[in-house]
């Protein structure tokens, strides 16, 4: 880190002048970039901010006004301060226009009582820069280290929120779009603290560069994706701001959370990995012909080409006090079901050891096999597969769930989606049905489901953020009037009655919510947009109570 002035004026080279500062003595604690000797007046121009100027003053003027110009300038290029010596142009003291000056503008002046060569000076001081940078790069080389390792090593996003605090000595949180929190670590305090009314404190908190501080909250803010798609933002919470060094580990740590997210490896079986690493490519579109991945899952015994085409999804579920099963063992069970019920299928264990690991299985059906027949059939026998393993004997141990069918491998991505969200919500269900469609369910599930996409979280803020916002500034209750409006059928007379509130006291906060969100709440399509914010709304803060 650059030195100080306070730094600066204990060097030797300096203090053999008896520096004595004379204005501005609070504001030693200027970072000091460059030392600069000058005996003109017009330097300013030549100047970028964080020098210290040097001068024995011979060329000063006499004129207060043409004195204080010349301090009015360094001052707005940003230098760090002013050291005169005494005994060419001034004898012992400096005039007292330019002591006023530099009071007035806050420049630092110092003057010196004895002859001091400046070249003395400018090589201590741009010694120590230099040391500072060279420390800075060491440190700069350090993060990389350490973050490159945890790439290596698959780190959890858990752990690189830990090493970010404990390398920075500051708190760390990882939240997503919805400002929920991910993960984080209090470096040492207390974490109630750290998180208390987090969604309040960070919907204030907007920035308009990638990575930014915000002096109101003392926050060092960057945000957190890959391949253009953001998901979250890194936070470190300081007392001050931050360093280079600070702003270095941020974005480092930010990279090092994208590239988890991206290549998250997981061991499995070799024909488990076979079949996950085709249907993975599938969905990932990774595959520049489909007949390729047609070929390769021919290679595998299952033909796609002619026929019809099903992605199912099996979520592992707690069965009663039993812990989540191995992945790969319910892919085992998975695809022993699926053979016992002559069904040709491929079947992987995907994102194993993520939040959103499932067991994937692209069911290959003949024209004319009946699809529910089929997925009962499967759904008993995986029931009797993975009841044998002691995994499902007080409860369900899975929610099996399935798509739409499609004729192509080029869909296949669409009917693995719609399985994934139907499985993510049955999850939470409390029946015990042998498998689910997406007829099951209705607006606020698919909502619930697609809770953690950016795209959702996007599109809360959107509609709801404004409002959001006037209400965690001012502890307002609008979001609420507007729910309880929007779920009476917009019967202001019902909702009055439910958020037990005058009529016109109702019809205020309802002027108060158009104004706010600028918008029209007697138009139906935007009423409908904003209901379906406020259930999205819903689903996030539900997940993560």
């Amino acid at each position: 880190m650059l030195p100080t002035l306070a730094d600066v004026l204990h060097l030797d080279a300096v203090r053999r002048g008896e520096p004595r500062v004379v204005a501005g003595a609070d504001r030693l604690d200027a970072r000091v970039r460059w030392v600069h000797s000058a005996e003109v007046t017009d330097i300013a121009h030549l100047l970028r901010g964080g020098e210290l100027v040097l001068t024995t003053g011979i060329a000063l003027p006499d004129e207060p006004g043409r004195l204080r110009r010349y301090v009015a300038e360094l001052a707005d290029v940003g230098a760090c301060g002013l050291i005169v010596e005494l005994g060419r142009k001034y004898a012992s003291t400096l005039p007292a226009a330019l002591i006023s000056a530099a009071e007035e503008y806050g420049l630092p002046l110092i003057a010196w009582a004895r002859e001091t060569p400046f070249v003395d000076v400018t090589e201590a001081v741009h010694a120590q820069i230099i040391d500072a940078q060279l420390a800075e790069l060491r440190a700069s080389d350090k993060l990389h280290e350490v973050f490159t390792q945890l790439s290596v090593d698959g780190a959890p996003p858990d752990e690189v929120v830990r090493q970010a605090a404990r390398l920075s000595g500051r708190p760390v949180v990882l939240e997503n779009l919805a400002h929920q929190v991910l993960a984080a670590d209090a470096a040492g305090t207390d974490p109630a603290d750290l998180l208390a009314s987090w969604e309040t404190r960070s919907r204030a908190v907007r920035t308009e560069e990638r990575t930014a501080y915000d002096a109101s909250s003392r926050w060092l803010v960057t945000v957190v994706g890959a391949r253009g798609e953001d998901w979250g933002r890194l936070i470190i919470a300081g007392e001050g701001p931050p360093s280079p060094r600070d702003v270095v580990l941020i974005e480092r740590a930010a990279t090092t959370l994208a590239l988890g997210r991206l290549l998250d490896q997981h061991a499995q079986s070799l024909e488990r990995q076979a079949h996950g690493s085709v249907i993975a490519g599938i969905l990932a579109h990774a595959y520049s012909d489909p007949q390729e991945a047609a070929a390769r899952a021919r290679a595998l015994g299952v033909p796609l080409t002619g026929r019809r085409l099903l992605g199912i999804v099996v979520l592992p579920c707690p069965a009663g006090t039993t812990e989540l099963p191995p992945l790969t063992e319910l892919a085992d069970a998975t695809a022993a079901a699926c053979r016992d019920a002559s069904l040709a299928a491929l079947v992987g264990a995907l994102d194993e050891g993520s939040p959103q690991a499932r067991v994937g299985v692209l069911a290959s059906l003949p024209a004319r096999a009946e699809d529910e027949r089929i997925l009962r059939e499967v759904a008993k026998r995986l029931r009797t597969h993975h009841s044998v393993g002691g995994a499902a004997d007080s409860g369900r141990g899975f929610v099996m769930a399935a798509g739409s069918i499609v004729e192509s491998i080029r869909d296949v991505r669409r009917s693995f989606q719609e399985a994934e969200q139907v499985a993510d919500v049955a999850a939470r269900r409390g029946d015990d049905r042998p498998f689910y469609r997406l007829p099951d369910l209705r607006l606020r599930g698919l909502l619930h489901l697609l809770r953690d996409d950016a795209r959702l979280q996007t599109f809360i803020e959107r509609e709801l953020g404004s409002l959001l916002t006037h209400d965690a500034r001012r502890g307002g209750d609008l979001v609420h009037v507007l729910a309880l409006y929007l779920d009476s059928g917009r019967n202001k007379a019902l909702a009055a009655q439910r958020a037990h509130l005058s009529r016109p006291a109702l019809y205020e906060r309802l002027r108060r919510i158009e104004r706010v969100l600028d918008t029209d709440l007697e138009d139906v399509e935007s009423c409908a947009s904003l209901h379906v914010a406020l259930l999205a709304l819903d689903s996030v803060r539900r997940d993560r109570s």
